[in-house]
């Protein structure tokens, strides 16, 4: 069974430098622990994903221009998310919001290639299918 993901939980991303705290705007007006919970569509860059430092993913413009500007050594640049899709895939059975609820398993896919994941979920005690 997974863990209802919560504002305060940390994600990282595979090509980011460090994690990054979640932030569900809390406009569905469910909580767990006392927190709001998040559900797929808490995706929006800056409002609901930080940046994550530095970016090292060639797919991002402004790291291919600084890798190319140095020869060709990889040159990481600050994070700039671009999150276009929702969460995946998301509680089946429990729903925040009338979408699915956020599990620690779900996943979200950066327009640069990157894939963010849940490491901790901000709360340990409410459960979802």
């Amino acid at each position: 069974m997974a863990v209802l993901v919560t504002t305060g939980a940390l994600m990282m991303c595979s090509f980011g430098a460090a994690p990054a705290t979640f932030n569900s705007l809390g406009t569905s007006l469910v909580m767990g622990c006392s927190k709001p919970a998040g559900n797929i569509m808490d995706n929006i860059p800056f409002a609901n994903i930080p940046p994550f430092a530095m970016c090292s993913s060639l797919a991002n413009p402004t790291v291919a221009a600084a890798t190319s500007a140095a020869l060709g050594v990889l040159t990481p640049m600050p994070c700039i998310p671009a999150t276009a899709s929702p969460w995946a895939p998301g509680s089946p059975t429990v729903m925040v919001g009338g979408k699915p609820a956020l599990n620690n398993s779900c996943k979200l896919m950066c327009s640069f290639g990157g894939a963010i994941s849940i490491t901790m979920p901000g709360q340990f005690t409410v459960m979802v299918a």
